[in-house]
């Protein structure tokens, strides 16, 4: 193929996923709409993300020189490339920790030797971080492949990625029931005091539940990552995003936000399915590392909290459970206190959370790969788990669902599958 060819094919490719495919903007119902007036101040440009980081990865992928790499190489650069991250944040650490320092008379020319390390890292850093992110995104491919996600060997769109601060978002919720009504994005750097001012001016004016979170990937194109150092996490991330990437294009993903069932079906699937495809590919290419973070999974499982036997998912479904029925009699302030009151309590267990309300649980919720947490009693979840064990592969799993349009075609597969 030669270089003009492929600079059209991504350059097509990418407007109709502009165009096409899910992405992170809100629809504009009248809702979405008043809440652009009061939040626009923060947006975030994601149209401009797109557009810089699309010409980031065309760069790459015509010089493609990760392709020429052997796989130790390959697998090398990925590992200097998390030895990196992990200086980093330990040199910016330190360098923190002489700026608070009290009894520090001069913090600029006490860290001086600390900011020239760190100015080096970041010199290596973005220089190796490219090449990581082809690596990890050709390794993400060959998976795909085997698992016959592909047409003629290429996942439609291609896998591509890149690490970056990550948009806040926004979410809203009806009062009177838990129910992402829409979110928006914001801008990376806002203060706790920015986030806190807009939540409360956006309850206020708009009568919403309302919960600025954090997040860790988004399924615009090239996706969204959060920079890490859990290559396991990472892999996973890679996968779910691509995922809703391929669900966009079926049924499944082409109504993600038309009901709270179908926004959950498309979280669920895609936490499934990232982490297998993530195992795959941790087993395949870092063994060691699958193994090591196998054992921190079940690690964290065995300790919810850390100096008293805490379980945080179990105490967290109680509480949605209660909520929800709080709500569905119609007592909605008693309901808020009940959450302000377990907000409470999971602080003296060990878990620092700025804000439980309907919103907290309106995003959460939708994220029901594992039982119990903020979820509930909610059907959702538990039957695409259900499709999911009930399906041969993998693969079987995710050409059926993808073509799904209500949560009523999900509960008429399981009644007639085995």
């Amino acid at each position: 193929m030669s270089w003009l060819t492929r600079v059209s094919d991504y350059l097509t490719l990418a407007l109709f996923l502009f165009v096409f495919l899910r992405g992170s903007d809100v629809r504009l119902t009248s809702t979405a709409d008043r809440l652009h007036i009061l939040a626009s101040g923060y947006a975030f440009d994601l149209t401009g993300w797109m557009s810089a980081s699309a010409w980031l990865k065309l760069t790459q992928s015509a010089i493609a020189s990760p392709r020429y790499f052997t796989l130790p190489a390959q697998r090398e650069t990925v590992l200097e490339y998390l030895n990196l991250v992990e200086e980093i944040q330990r040199v910016e650490g330190e360098i923190r920790r002489v700026f608070s320092d009290p009894n520090q008379p001069d913090p600029y020319a006490a860290s001086a030797g600390l900011r020239a390390d760190l100015e080096r890292l970041y010199q290596r850093y973005h220089a190796v971080a490219p090449f990581s992110e082809s690596v990890l995104e050709m390794q993400v491919t060959t998976v795909l492949s085997e698992l016959g996600l592909t047409a003629g060997g290429q996942p439609i769109p291609w896998v591509l990625y890149h690490i970056t601060p990550l948009p806040k978002n926004l979410v809203l919720s009806p009062r009177e029931v838990i129910r992402q009504e829409t979110s928006y994005l914001l801008q990376p750097e806002m203060t706790l005091e920015e986030i806190i001012r807009i939540e409360d001016t956006v309850s206020q004016r708009l009568g919403y539940s309302t919960l600025v979170v954090e997040i860790g990937g988004l399924a615009a194109y090239p996706t969204m990552i959060m920079r890490t150092t859990a290559l396991g996490w990472l892999s996973n991330t890679i996968a779910h995003e691509w995922i809703h990437l391929y669900l966009g294009q079926r049924p499944l993903g082409m109504n993600y936000d038309r009901t709270p069932e179908l926004r959950t079906m498309n979280e669920t699937t895609a936490s499934i399915a990232g982490d297998e495809i993530g195992r795959m590919v941790m087993e395949r290419y870092y063994p060691e590392l699958a193994w090591r973070h196998r054992e921190t999974l079940q690690l964290a499982s065995r300790q919810a909290a850390p100096l008293r036997n805490f379980d945080f998912r179990a105490e967290m479904y109680k509480t949605r459970v209660r909520a929800d029925e709080l709500l569905a009699q119609g007592k909605i302030e008693e309901a808020e206190a009940y959450m302000e009151a377990r907000r409470q309590f999971f602080w003296e267990n060990g878990y620092a959370i700025r804000k439980l309300n309907q919103a907290y649980f309106a995003f959460h919720g939708a994220y029901a790969d594992t039982p119990g947490g903020a979820a509930g009693e909610d059907p959702v979840g538990p039957a695409v788990r259900e499709l999911r064990a009930r399906s041969a592969t993998l693969t079987d799993f995710l050409e059926r669902i993808a073509q799904m349009s209500s949560f009523e075609e999900l509960l008429a597969a399981l009644r007639t599958s085995p």
